[in-house]
């Protein structure tokens, strides 16, 4: 099976992108390999231009490149642009890497304490009433995706809430990994309730406490990491480390 399929929403181009993606990061084609192009447009079954155009987007992320005399090859894997938000979302979607999982914690750890104490004596009414919608939706989420999309607005809102720009733009990497872990814990815990951990962050902030504040999001990151082991010992959602 090439993975294309005429008709979907998606649309043949980002079809064809993400099966040549997924082949590449899962190591179906290794680093360092070169690809022959007519033969991979045989085995889509697609145009050659369009294969082209899709390799031009994978060069764009890293993944590959061109050489005369050499071909088209797979870059080392030290040049792939992991923080593209595509490239994110296709390891989540094929759980080619499940580790990555713990490295989006490991930089949760890093970046989310210190982003609760800089919103705890920066945020301003805008803020608090988007961290505040976003609990709403949360605590009203009757389903899967109002759930994630409610973890995201908050994450987000708590980001915006620092008033600084370069934090702000953390959430291309969150909200990807986040969308994907989040699905992975509501399906393995669907009755764990989310909203007292959040809750806590928000009143610190409001109250201006920013200690209090980084506290209580590294005691929601514990709880993070605590579904995600639970979830990392049921069969058939995330493999281990290898």
């Amino acid at each position: 099976m090439t993975g294309i399929q005429r008709g979907m929403s998606r649309g043949l181009h980002g079809q064809i992108v993400e099966v040549m993606a997924q082949r590449i990061l899962s190591g179906q084609i290794p680093e360092g390999a070169t690809i022959n192009v007519p033969d991979l447009q045989a085995d889509l079954g697609v145009s050659l231009t369009a294969v082209r155009e899709a390799l031009k987007v994978l060069t764009a992320k890293g993944l590959v490149d061109a050489r005369q005399k050499r071909g088209t090859f797979v870059r080392p894997r030290s040049d792939w642009n992991l923080l593209d938000a595509d490239m994110i979302r296709w390891h989540f979607d094929d759980d080619v890497r499940p580790e990555l999982l713990e490295e989006l914690h490991e930089v949760r750890g890093i970046v989310e304490p210190a982003a609760a104490r800089l919103a705890a004596i920066r945020a301003d009414g805008t803020d608090l009433a988007a961290l505040d919608a976003a609990l709403a939706a949360m605590a009203s989420a009757t389903d899967d995706l109002a759930a994630v999309n409610a973890d995201l607005a908050f994450h987000k809102a708590l980001l915006a809430a620092t008033g600084n720009e370069l934090l702000t733009k953390m959430e291309v990497i969150m909200e990807t990994g986040l969308a994907g872990r989040d699905r992975l814990v509501h399906k393995a815990k669907p009755s764990d309730d989310p909203v007292p951990s959040h809750q806590r962050v928000v009143e610190a902030v409001r109250a201006g406490d920013p200690e209090g504040a980084e506290l209580a999001m590294r005691e929601l990151l514990a709880k993070a990491a605590e579904d995600l082991s639970d979830v990392r010992k049921k069969p058939g959602t995330v493999r281990g480390r290898k």
